[in-house]
């Protein structure tokens, strides 16, 4: 039966804390429901048991292994959910629905700038400073964010990859493939997981294989509650909902940003270097005259090369 102080969690979020403890048939139910909650709310417990290749008996004992008395207030508790996340869509509309546009992009600043605000007051400082030593001292270092969050991964990739080698991106749609590029992942390096809700499990199981491998794991995330917290040596926690359909990533970028310019303090004979080495690079290899604009006497050179054939240079 669950207590009125677990009433209060995210069932989803409840089953996410409970997943290192399951047996590998309530694994698959329970990675099942995270992905797919919305088709899972409609099932019987014999129906899920079908569509996974379980048994009904066996759905029915997930149900209360995670605190519930029976299958039914499970059910229930899966169905406040679905209510919960459609209606997101409901809360926006009664939020903006008759706002100007300019109200709008207001509305929307201000409550980034609290998140921001919210993510200064309560990120822990020793954590930070754990996460650049730990950064700046592993052998490599694998990043893994999907989803709404792999623009983040993508830019935490591109800047440390200028301050320092051995810098992995993790991107596949395949657990198994996921695997098999961080094999090599040992105690000498350092996984940094980022994911906000809905939490992804494929980052969750590939920060459960690194801290397996005696790897120190970082995650970025926004609670103590997160599921990402399990398999993590050291939490930086940044503020991301939001009343809309679309994730507020404001506060977790500036977390990131933060992590790349004190690395680059860390190392700034280093990263000039690298950087000098790369301009030189550009240079040799004219790799910008044609997708990027220069200004040379406060003259734009667009398509430098098509100019030079047509002047007969």
């Amino acid at each position: 039966m669950v207590t009125d102080m677990e009433k209060h969690y995210d069932i989803l979020s409840r089953i996410s804390e409970r997943f290192e403890k399951m047996s590998k048939s309530q694994k698959v139910i329970a990675t099942f429901i995270l992905e797919h909650y919305d088709q899972a709310v409609f099932m019987t417990a014999a129906k899920l048991g079908e569509t996974l290749g379980i048994s009904e008996s066996t759905v029915v004992r997930f149900a209360s292994g995670i605190g519930y008395d029976g299958y039914p207030e499970f059910q229930k508790a899966l169905e406040e959910c679905v209510k919960s996340k459609l209606s997101s869509v409901q809360k926006m509309n009664a939020k903006y629905g008759r706002s100007t546009q300019s109200e709008v992009l207001t509305s929307v600043i201000s409550a980034d700038i609290e998140k921001l605000q919210h993510t200064i007051e309560n990120l822990d400082p020793a954590a930070f400073e754990s996460a650049i030593d730990t950064i700046q001292t592993a052998e490599n270092i694998y990043i893994m964010g999907l989803r709404s969050n792999e623009p983040l991964a993508e830019f935490l990739h591109f800047y440390l990859n200028m301050i320092r080698g051995g810098v992995v991106l993790l991107k596949t749609t395949s657990v198994s493939e996921t695997f098999e590029q961080m094999i090599r992942i040992n105690e000498k390096d350092c996984f940094i997981g980022i994911s906000f809700p809905r939490y992804s499990m494929r980052t969750l199981k590939a920060m459960e294989f690194a801290s397996d491998r005696n790897a120190k794991v970082i995650a970025i995330t926004d609670s103590v509650n997160s599921p990402m917290s399990l398999y993590s040596s050291c939490n930086l926690l940044a503020r991301s909902d939001m009343v809309s359909i679309v994730d507020s990533l404001v506060a977790p970028l500036s977390v990131i940003n933060a992590l790349v310019v004190a690395l680059c303090l860390k190392r700034p004979q280093e990263v000039k270097k690298n950087l000098e080495m790369l301009e030189d690079t550009w240079n040799n290899y004219q790799v910008y005259l044609n997708d990027e604009i220069n200004f040379i006497d406060d003259e734009p050179i667009l398509n430098y090369s098509l100019r030079k054939e047509q002047s007969g240079e």
